[in-house]
């Protein structure tokens, strides 16, 4: 599974990730679309998913993450695939 965040930022006062998870199985795809909380699309080979934070847990609002953002990001991607690793061992 290969995870990476395809946008991100402010819509409307919140907070947003869009992530891109390509690498899944067709049965993985619909099990996340079907049981995540979070918007999904399935597009083609990839599911995207949208995810919205509080200003809180947003995790690039801070001036750390300001000047070292790509290693935010790979954190991020990182832990978006751990998450969905391990939700699809209910599978």
């Amino acid at each position: 599974m290969i995870v990476k965040i395809s946008n991100y930022g402010k819509l409307d006062d919140k907070n947003f990730i869009e992530y891109e998870v390509n690498g899944l199985s067709a049965s993985q795809m619909s099990f996340l679309d079907k049981n995540l909380e979070d918007e999904t699309e399935i597009n083609g080979d990839a599911l995207k998913i949208k995810m919205y934070f509080d200003d809180m847990l947003y995790p690039f609002q801070s001036d750390v993450a300001k000047f070292r953002l790509d290693d935010f990001i790979a954190r991020e991607e990182i832990e978006m695939n751990l998450f969905l690793s391990s939700f699809l061992e209910d599978m």
